[in-house]
C-alpha cells in the first residue's frame, strides 16, 4: 500500500491511498466466491453458478462493496503509517473499482493543530472585588413588590398621566384594514411609558379620560423589534376603560412567605445577598478568565473547520432550547438557523482556539482528574439539582461520550485554577455601576 499527503493548510489534509492490484484481486476472488454460495440464478444449481454469470448479474454491487471494504480496512492503516493527527474525515473520493488495477482513493481529513508549549506562569491579573451591597438587595425586593401589588379602579377620574396604570381596548389598522398583527385587544393592561409600543403610542394616551375613546396614528421604526411592524404606519382606536392603582404590599415578614421557604424577611434578604455574591464570584471568574486568554491567545491559528461547526451546533442548540423554555420557536421569531450561524460564527471560533489552548496545556502538565474529584462533582452536581449522586452517575454511564465531555471540562476548569493559582494578582475594587440583574430574586412562589 502507498499512501501520500497533499496539503490543504495546516489542519486540513487529502491522503491518497494506493491499494495494490494482488490485493484487489484477492478481495474480489473472496467476493464471488461468497456470492457464489447464495446466489440463485436459474438454470444453476446453487454452489454452481460460473463467475462469468456472477460477474454479469452482479458486477457492480460486488465492485462497490469490495470497494468500501477495501477503504475500510486500508484508510485507518494509511493513517498509522502517515502519523497524523486526525479528528474527523471529511470527505472521501472512492472511485469505482478496476479489476485490472490498483485501487486508488482520496480522503480529506482535519487534523488537530500542533501548538508550541504555553508558557502560562506568572500571569499579570487583575481581580475586581465586587460585593453585593444593600441597595441591589433593597432593589431586588422592589422588584418583589412590583409583583405582588394590586391594582384598583380609581375612586376620583382624572386625566391620564404619565407612569399611570391603564386598562383599555385597542386594535390596529393599515390603509382602513384591521392589520393582523395588531388584533382586537380587549382589557389591555400597560404602564403608561412603558408600553413596549413606540413613545408616540404611550403619548397620545397623555390626557385621556375613562370611557374615552381616539383615534391615531403611530409610525414604527425600521429597526422595531417585532418584525411585522418594522416599518409600518399604523392607525390604532383605543377606549380607555379604566385608570388603575397601584398597591404595593408592605415589606415584611409576611411579604417575605410569598417567595419559597422563607419565615423573616431577613431569611429572604439573606437569600438574595447570596444569590448576588454567587452572580459576582461567577463575574469575577470570568472575567479573570478574558483576561488569560486576551494574554495567551496573542496569535492566531489554523483551526478545522469540524471543531468550530460542532461549536456552533451547541450555542444553536442552546439558543434553541432557551425559545423552547419560553413557548417560542425560531420560526415563530423569524430566526433561521443559517442567521444564528452567521451571528455566532466568530464566538464558535474563538471558543475553539481557548479549548485547543486549555487542551495543551493539560497535554503539557499531564493533568489529570482523580476518582475523588469525580466524585466531588457528582456530589455537587447532585446537591444542585436534589437527587442522590448515583443518579448522577448512572446517568453518565449510560452516555460515555458525555461523561468523557464532562470529564474534559472538568479538565479545563483545573487548567484555569493552576494558571490563576500561579499568577499574580492584583485585586482592585469595582467601578462604581448601576443597575442589577434579575437573577439574585428567589424563584418565587406567590400564592396570589
Amino acid at each position: 500500500m502507498q499512501v501520500k499527503v497533499e496539503d490543504v493548510n495546516e489542519v486540513k489534509k487529502k491522503v491518497h491511498v494506493e491499494v495494490p492490484r494482488e490485493q484487489v484481486t484477492n478481495k474480489l476472488d473472496e467476493a464471488y466466491k461468497e456470492l457464489k454460495k447464495t446466489a440463485r440464478i436459474k438454470g444453476y444449481r446453487p454452489g454452481k453458478t460460473p463467475r462469468s454469470v456472477l460477474e454479469r448479474h452482479f458486477k457492480k454491487d460486488v465492485h462497490a462493496d469490495v470497494a468500501n471494504s477495501l477503504v475500510q480496512e486500508s484508510f485507518p492503516e494509511a493513517l498509522k503509517e502517515v502519523d497524523l493527527p486526525v479528528i474527523e474525515t471529511t470527505d472521501l473520493d472512492a472511485p469505482e473499482l478496476d479489476p485490472e488495477s490498483a485501487y486508488h482513493y482520496a480522503a480529506t481529513v482535519e487534523l488537530k493543530p500542533e501548538l508550541s508549549e504555553v508558557d502560562f506562569k506568572g500571569l499579570n491579573l487583575k481581580k475586581t472585588l465586587y460585593r453585593a451591597q444593600d441597595s441591589e438587595i433593597d432593589a431586588q425586593i422592589e422588584r418583589l413588590r412590583q409583583h405582588l401589588a394590586e391594582y384598583k379602579p380609581m375612586e376620583e377620574p382624572r386625566p391620564v398621566e404619565n407612569n399611570d396604570y391603564v386598562s383599555m381596548d385597542y386594535q390596529g389598522f393599515v390603509d382602513g384594514q384591521a392589520f393582523e398583527p395588531t388584533p382586537f385587544t380587549e382589557d389591555y393592561d400597560m404602564k403608561v411609558g412603558e408600553s413596549g409600543f413606540p413613545q408616540e403610542f404611550d403619548n397620545a394616551l397623555l390626557g385621556m379620560m375613562p370611557e374615552e375613546e381616539k383615534t391615531f396614528t403611530v409610525e414604527f421604526p425600521e429597526e422595531y423589534q417585532n418584525a411585522d411592524l418594522a416599518g409600518q404606519t399604523v392607525t390604532f382606536r383605543v377606549k380607555l376603560k379604566q385608570l388603575r392603582e397601584q398597591i404595593l404590599p408592605p415589606v415584611d415578614n409576611e411579604f417575605a412567605k410569598n417567595f419559597g421557604q422563607f419565615e423573616t424577611l431577613e431569611d429572604l434578604r439573606a437569600e438574595i445577598r447570596k444569590n448576588l455574591e454567587e452572580g459576582y464570584e461567577q463575574r469575577i471568574n470570568q472575567e479573570l478568565q478574558e483576561q488569560i486568554f486576551n494574554q495567551l491567545l496573542t496569535e492566531d491559528f489554523e483551526i478545522p473547520e469540524v471543531m468550530v461547526k460542532n461549536e456552533m451546533d451547541g450555542i444553536v442548540k442552546d439558543a434553541e432550547m432557551k425559545f423552547s423554555q419560553n413557548g417560542l420557536s425560531m420560526e415563530q421569531l423569524g430566526i433561521t438557523r443559517e442567521h444564528l450561524e452567521q451571528e455566532y460564527r466568530g464566538l464558535s471560533e474563538q471558543q475553539v482556539r481557548r479549548h485547543l489552548l486549555l487542551a495543551k496545556i493539560i497535554e503539557q502538565e499531564q493533568l489529570e482528574i482523580s476518582d475523588e474529584e469525580l466524585e466531588a462533582e457528582y456530589e455537587r452536581i447532585a446537591q444542585s439539582m436534589g437527587q442522590p449522586a448515583d443518579m448522577v452517575k448512572s446517568y453518565y454511564k449510560q452516555y460515555p461520550e458525555k461523561h468523557e465531555g464532562f470529564k474534559h471540562a472538568l479538565l479545563e476548569k483545573k487548567v484555569i485554577d493552576l494558571i490563576i493559582n500561579s499568577a499574580n494578582i492584583e485585586e482592585v475594587e469595582p467601578e462604581a455601576e448601576t443597575g442589577t440583574t434579575d437573577e439574585a430574586a428567589p424563584a418565587e412562589e406567590s400564592n396570589q
